[in-house]
């Protein structure tokens, strides 16, 4: 293992990137140009394997420390990977829960700085969303001549901030002069309809037009006024110039990664780019990317958005899976997880359970990861692989936290038997022409459990007033709590005789999704009591502690 981050150009040319397909960002970063890709469009493609998870407990599951070793195992063992993950968002890393590049021995460096500012991805994408936010009320400043009622305009700004306070605000108020006052609110950068859109594009033209279908208000007909309308497309696209290319960087290993994007599982799709995701497919034998949180949210929204709209197919998936977050699911406090207690884990096994049978429905080969912590024990371990050879599936334990590579080698042949010896035939759940209540019916009873979906009458009016604008035919993407495969995150396990509600449906034309908000959720996160900033610092030579 190297002691020292290598230079990103030795990572590009071990890649077969030549000098003029990538741009660095100093020495340890680089953003590989889409001219990459498209040199490369008739080279076959390598294998697309899916990392995501069981349900998320508070304890940590380590689904990327999990994809980022599984990666530098196959590395070790002669195979070529390249993985492709999300950008962090500050906001959560900031709040929450800390660093987003991996833990142990097992991260993509350089992790301070992808943690933070990386490249400027998510301030270019904060700077566009928030000039067309800009635009359009100066528009209503100016006399309104689209005749947007000022009651129903659905764009909001953005910040990537954990900022509470800001879910709903006034904007307008004082003089003449300061613009129309109405009813406004912000969005984390995660959730803005732009990170959605950028990850979907094919390309920055295939970007602008994503941008120009945004809805963002609604005239007094109840007609849609789109983005383009304001005339700001072109200069948004220009800010997003850079930011639409991959940005490539490595593992402690020097295992290759392309890093980009950040839309939160929970309220958005929850994948990186489509254009990072082909050029490592291209670039590489096998692509690693992982999907947001468990399978119900960042899995499903990985096969019925991603990979439809973009005409991937998925060879193969892992589930990572923990015997603490298993203990949690038969009912053990976090305080306890460090115990023994194998009647608990068996209880929690219903969770595994139920997310195998996820993937399984979408006719993708799937093997389990069951991520090691010291306080694991053999017979827990055991448990666990007994029950997978049960349900007629491959797990493996692996320890990449403490030993990089070589503690997911096990893991890496299991992976490579599974991509050789089963065939994936790729089906979304759902069919593009069905209802949007067909679609959120099918996702609820299939993949989360439930019984069925309740529809207040204000989401009755959205759900006909998108279908009637010609948005019916879009797939649909669920904003819900990622602690239960509910919409209620006290229920935990593999909860039976519940129904999902549907709060709000909104349409992000541009992404090519409709967002449907279930439960209790919101798209601006607020601080915890201890927010992990208190203890963030950076020393007088730079050096920043507190994130990891």
């Amino acid at each position: 293992m190297p002691t020292s981050i290598r230079p990103i150009a030795d990572i590009a040319r071990e890649l077969g990137l030549a000098d003029a397909e990538w741009t660095p960002y100093g020495r340890t970063k680089a953003k590989v140009l889409l001219s990459a890709l498209q040199a490369r469009r008739d080279r076959p493609d390598g294998k697309l394997v899916v990392v995501s998870s069981i349900t998320p407990t508070p304890a940590g599951d380590g689904k990327t420390t999990m994809t980022i070793g599984l990666g530098q195992a196959l590395w070790r063992i002669g195979a070529k990977p390249v993985i492709a993950l999300r950008e962090p968002s500050i906001g959560p890393t900031l709040g929450m829960k800390g660093g987003g590049t991996g833990g142990g021995l097992a991260q993509v460096v350089p992790m301070d700085e992808i943690n933070l500012h990386f490249t400027g991805d998510f301030h270019a994408i904060t700077s566009a969303h928030n000039l067309l936010a800009a635009a359009l009320d100066n528009h209503l400043h100016h006399g309104n001549a689209l005749g947007i009622d000022v009651r129903q305009v659905l764009w909001k700004r953005v910040l990537d901030v954990n900022d509470r306070a800001l879910r709903q605000v006034i904007v307008g108020l004082g003089g003449r002069m300061d613009g129309v006052p109405r009813e406004a609110g912000f969005l984390i950068t995660s959730a803005s309809e732009i990170m959605a859109a950028l990850c979907l594009a094919e390309d920055l033209a295939d970007l602008k037009a994503r941008l120009g279908r945004m809805v963002v208000a609604l005239r007094a007909d109840g007609a849609a006024v789109l983005a383009e309308e304001l005339k700001v497309t072109g200069a948004m696209a220009a800010l997003l110039r850079d930011a639409v290319h991959p940005n490539l960087v490595q593992t402690m290993e020097g295992t290759p990664a392309l890093i980009h994007g950040g839309p939160f599982a929970n309220i958005a799709h929850g994948c990186n780019s489509v254009v990072a995701t082909r050029l490592a497919l291209k670039l590489g034998d096998i692509c690693l990317t992982e999907a947001g949180f468990a399978t119900d949210l960042g899995a499903e929204k990985f096969f019925d958005i991603k990979c439809r709209l973009a005409g991937l197919v998925p060879d193969g998936a892992m589930i990572v899976a923990t015997a603490r977050a298993l203990k949690y699911h038969g009912g053990i406090p976090v305080p306890e997880l460090g115990k023994e207690n194998l009647e608990a884990l068996v209880r929690g096994l219903d969770n595994l359970e139920a997310h195998v049978a996820s993937v399984r429905q979408f006719k993708v080969p799937v093997l389990v990861g069951l991520n090691r912590y010291p306080t694991d024990t053999d017979r827990e371990h055991q448990a666990v692989l007994d029950f997978c050879g049960r349900l007629g599936v491959s797990a493996y334990v692996a320890d990449v936290f403490g030993r990089g590579g070589e503690g997911g080698e096990d893991l890496a042949r299991g992976l490579l038997k599974l991509l050789g010896s089963e065939r994936s035939t790729f089906t979304p759940l759902y069919p593009l022409d069905a209802s949007i209540k067909a679609k959120l019916e099918t996702i609820a009873t299939q993949i989360y459990g439930a019984d069925g979906v309740e529809y207040p009458k204000k989401v009755d009016r959205q759900i006909a007033q998108a279908e009637a604008l010609g948005y019916g035919k879009l797939p649909v993407c669920v904003a819900k709590t990622q602690r239960s495969l509910s919409d209620d995150p006290t229920l935990l396990n593999r909860p039976r005789g519940f129904r999902i509600t549907i709060n709000d449906v909104r349409i992000s034309a541009g992404a090519g999704f409709l967002v449907a908000l279930a439960g209790d959720i919101t798209t601006m996160p607020g601080l915890p009591r201890k927010p992990n900033a208190e203890g963030v610092d950076v020393a007088s030579d730079g050096t920043i502690t507190g994130l990891f």
